[in-house]
């Protein structure tokens, strides 16, 4: 470093500080300086630093990750996810729970052997169990169902047959009617006041206080999960009685709120601090799961809207964004800042331009790496030393002479097949069209002719050529032509008439939340706070560790270490859960209707759900998703039918072999479109990205390689890059040309220059103020018929009105005389005022 420094004359100590401000989070410690008389031992300090960084880091070479995202993990690794390690012991208990009583009815065999008859025989005789009164009773009842719902794991061999069981038997209970029966009993366990009262008398809360409430949730899960999931060579009424249920979630007969709704209710009253023994993971994972089935997943979404789109006459999307995510290739993180020094070093050593960056094989359009060289750090604001330390841009006559001559030095690469334009086809917005028209009338006519996007007299030739182009580019959304229609109704409510609302599970599931959805929404992002790997205890925070603490306390290192783990596997599932179950409702309610989708943004946005996804970014998310937070051998289905080996301390660092942990790379995905869906075209929630200094916080994300996480991230910083000021953009050179090959062109969008910033401070509450009186109107036309007497008919005849008989209050008649001379004699009657007014 030394020798870096003494390279340059004036600016020596410059580069220095660089590693430190990097990371403000996670501070290195500098190497020892070297003595002047003895500069050979350089290289181990620069090792130090390396080996230093990689420890704190992750590897820098960070590989492409194989990561297919979807609306869910695996079955089996879902299933396995609702169960914390602490719950162990209980599978043994349910299976004896259910042997004793199978033995008892029916002597000699085992489920497996039974027919279809006897089966529903023996859960019909179980269902009739439940009914009585003794609480112990029906705890040992509803265990024994839970071992059905598990796939009689104690007559299985392998995990494949546990898996067939499970959903075999869930089937099984579902047509005999068991869920509407564990409803019930969910019901009366949520209005329970005395494992309220005793779950807060307590100073702490473990799996003990919510025994009864983990089963009834068990069996409710397992039930849906297996139900959800398709697979090929299904029986024909396994087809038919997934159709039912879901309409029974959906559409709800017996209750007047769908069973969603229950759920969220069961959140709310455990972040009031009433009930803080409900086993909030399994709610999540319960709540999410129950959505998605009625709902539908993201491939389901994508058709709604073709066909949402076909019904309202317009074009067809230009192509499908699943796909071409699933198509795109990840591009290569950014350096550090001791490679860059690295760097210097040489371009001072060696004045020779030789390009000494590695070329990455799954570089697009076989540029050199748009992230290579990007940023000396992640400070707020780079400083202009490093940007003028990274390797000059090569032109394109210099690139082609000098690439090819060095094929030594190329790692054997397979050859790719690079696409031959940008993945996304641009879209153009009739706005657009018109602030264009507006400008270039103004330039060339002196006046505006309004919305009028057809004449074009007195323009020139390319401002022709230039609508034209736009316009073949035109994409109107549904949100677009829903606004449209809000308009006109707001406008004709009596010509136009009543509005022919769809009851879709969507639109239920919206009615029902609507008056409570605020509290719903702060609720969700409590846990998620709470759960967050950044977020520090405090004392003031919710407990979600109710159902994976055990009674009794850890008293050896392995068991220590054994409860660290499923309190951050524990933790990982709570985030999963609720930026799934988030992402879900505002992709669906966007579909239904723009204003259910920003009345639910909005909220979010007051609850600062921005500022609490970006501090779940500022941490090292490369450890987060590599992070082992898995014991394999005692995830379900493997534990119940394997022998547990002995559990050392070396087997539980190792964890499983994954390059990654899914899930945490499905909740960054997640809580990322999430923010990209709260800020997109809202200027004020964009310059709050810029006021909590998102920008290296996000940069800090494009080390992970993967493409829609890479491209999610992007979005992001391309909505700010204008605010950031023209210093970060030269200084971010590389991270520019990422977002142009990677995010869809807006043709008019200067996001690069920000030569017309039009959104000006005081405009933001505006924006914001016109949004929620337009959400605030929207849902009382829709929703508040009974209390809307606006447009109801007057009675205009004098003798019918005082005719009326009014109900008035007893006391009324006693004060009636001291009214009258209060409020009708002792005021003198102003006749000239009178005789004016009329």
């Amino acid at each position: 470093m030394e020798a870096a420094g003494g390279a340059a004359p004036a600016p020596a100590p410059a580069p220095a500080p660089a590693p430190a401000r990097a990371r403000p989070a996670q501070p290195q410690p500098q190497p020892q300086p070297q003595p002047p008389a003895q500069p050979q031992p350089q290289p181990k300090s620069r090792e130090l630093f390396r080996s230093q960084r990689k420890e704190s880091e992750g590897s820098v070479d960070c590989p492409n990750l194989e990561f297919e995202y979807g609306d869910a993990n695996g079955h089996g690794a879902e299933l396995a996810e609702l169960y914390s390690y602490t719950e162990e012991p209980e599978l043994s208990t349910n299976r004896r729970c259910f042997e004793e009583d199978f033995h008892a009815q029916v002597q000699g065999r085992r489920w497996l052997e039974l027919d279809g008859a006897q089966q529903k025989a023996y859960i019909m005789r179980l269902l009739d169990g439940l009914e009585v009164v003794n609480r112990d009773k029906r705890l040992k009842v509803a265990r024994a169902i839970l071992y059905l719902a598990q796939g009689v794991f104690g007559d299985c061999d392998n995990e494949g047959d546990v898996l067939h069981w499970s959903r075999h038997n869930s089937f099984l209970l579902y047509q005999l009617g068991t869920f509407t029966a564990f409803l019930e009993l969910l019901n009366m366990e949520i209005d329970n006041s005395q494992a309220c009262s005793s779950a807060l008398r307590k100073p702490a809360i473990s799996l003990a206080d919510s025994t009864e409430l983990r089963v009834l949730l068990s069996v409710m899960y397992l039930m849906v999960e297996n139900i959800r999931v398709e697979q090929e060579m299904e029986p024909p009424e396994w087809k038919t009685c997934r159709e039912t249920f879901r309409m029974e979630l959906s559409f709800p007969v017996h209750t007047e709120e769908p069973f969603a709704l229950l759920l969220f209710t069961m959140v709310t009253k455990f972040c009031s601090g009433h009930a803080p023994h409900f086993p909030m993971k399994k709610v999540l994972l319960l709540l999410w799961k129950v959505l998605l089935f009625t709902l539908g997943g993201f491939e389901a979404l994508q058709a709604m809207k073709v066909r949402k789109r076909e019904e309202l006459g317009l074009p067809p999307l230009p192509e499908d964004s699943i796909q071409v995510m699933r198509s795109m290739r990840a591009a290569s993180p950014p350096t550090y800042s001791i490679e860059l020094m690295e760097q210097q070093q040489q371009k001072r050593g060696h004045r020779s331009r030789r390009p000494l960056v590695k070329q990455d094989s799954l570089d697009i359009y076989n540029e050199r790496d748009p992230f290579k060289n990007d940023e000396a750090g992640v400070d707020e604001e780079e400083n202009d030393d490093v940007d003028s330390g990274i390797e000059g841009e090569l032109d394109l006559m210099e690139r082609d002479a000098i690439i090819p001559a060095m094929p030594a030095q190329r790692p054997p690469i397979e050859r790719v097949s690079f696409p031959k334009g940008l993945p996304w086809a641009p879209k153009v917005r009739q706005k657009d069209i018109e602030h264009f028209l507006e400008a270039s009338r103004n330039k060339f006519i002196g006046f505006t002719l309004g919305q009028d996007t057809e004449t074009l007299i007195g323009l020139p030739r390319p401002i022709h050529e230039s609508v034209k182009t736009l316009k073949q580019h035109k994409y109107v959304s549904i949100s677009d032509i829903q606004i449209k229609n809000e308009e006109e109704l707001e406008k004709c409510p009596m010509s136009l008439g009543e509005e022919e609302v769809q009851e879709t599970p969507c639109e239920i599931l919206y009615r029902a939340m609507l008056y409570n959805l605020p509290q719903y929404m702060i609720a969700l992002l409590k846990i998620l706070l709470a759960a967050a790997p950044t977020s520090k205890a405090k004392t003031d925070s919710i407990n979600i560790l109710a159902d994976v603490l055990p009674e009794e306390m850890p008293i050896t290192v392995l068991q220590s270490m054994k409860l660290g783990i499923d309190v951050n596997r524990h933790k990982e599932i709570i985030v999963k859960s609720i930026s799934a179950l988030l992402l879900l409702l505002l992709k669906h309610f966007k579909l239904n209707h723009i204003y259910q989708f920003e009345y639910v943004s909005q909220h979010l946005v007051f609850a600062n759900c921005i500022p609490l996804i970006l501090k779940f970014f500022n941490q090292n998310i490369m450890s987060y998703i590599t992070a082992k937070n898995s014991i394999s051998v005692l995830d379900y289905p493997h534990c119940t039918v394997y022998d547990l080996p002995e559990l050392t301390a070396e087997s539980l660092e190792a964890g499983d072999n994954n390059q990654f942990c899914w899930r945490n790379l499905f909740s960054c995905i997640n809580l990322l479109r999430i923010l990209n869906k709260l800020t997109k075209w809202k200027h004020s929630r964009t310059m709050m990205l810029v006021v909590f200094k998102s920008a290296p916080i996000l940069k800090r994300a494009l080390k992970v390689k993967q493409a829609m996480m890479q491209l999610y991230v992007l979005k992001l910083l391309k909505i700010q890059t204008k605010y950031l000021g023209r210093q970060w953009r030269k200084s971010n050179m590389k991270t520019m040309s990422a977002i142009y090959q990677k995010v869809r062109h807006r043709m008019n969008d200067d996001w690069a220059y920000g030569n017309d910033i039009d959104a000006r401070p005081w405009d933001f509450q505006a924006e914001e103020c016109t949004l929620r009186a337009n959400i605030e109107a929207f849902n009382s036309r829709r929703y508040d018929k009974p209390q809307d007497s606006e447009f109801a008919p007057v009675d205009n005849c004098l003798q019918s009105v005082l005719g009326q008989r009014l109900e008035l209050p007893e006391d009324f008649h006693y004060s009636y005389e001291l009214w009258l001379e209060r409020e009708v004699f002792s005021q003198p009657i102003r006749w000239e005022e009178l005789l004016h007014y009329q």
